[in-house]
């Protein structure tokens, strides 16, 4: 679903020393929805357009209509490093919960030939 749906319709950024691609603000709504989601602080995030951490500030924030926990994530990219700070609003947070959850894989046992 969070591929179908548009990412500011997901997370609000209140400041962002870098200017963020639809690609980096999923990556970092993909960290903190996890976040929230599991009740963690933290958590490092990596891959083709970024590296850094996403922090939980365990606070709600409301900035107008727009209201939801608040994170923040020091990122590294190849504009060079930066803060983001950002909401995830209530509406991405009611979508994600519709979303059936991803079926956990099972280890796959060793096939024997006996």
């Amino acid at each position: 679903m969070a591929e179908q749906t548009p990412y500011w319709l997901l997370i609000s950024v209140l400041f962002s020393s870098q200017p963020l691609t639809p690609a980096l603000a999923m990556t970092l709504h993909e960290a903190a929805f996890e976040l929230y989601s599991r009740g963690e602080g933290s958590r490092e995030v990596a891959g083709d357009l970024l590296s850094g951490r996403v922090n939980n500030l365990r606070k709600d924030v409301s900035l107008g209509g727009i209201a939801g926990p608040a994170f923040e994530a020091e990122i590294e990219t190849e504009r060079g490093s930066g803060v983001v700070r950002f909401v995830l609003t209530r509406q991405g947070l009611e979508m994600m919960k519709a979303q059936p959850p991803a079926a956990p894989t099972a280890p796959k046992k060793p096939q024997y030939l006996n």
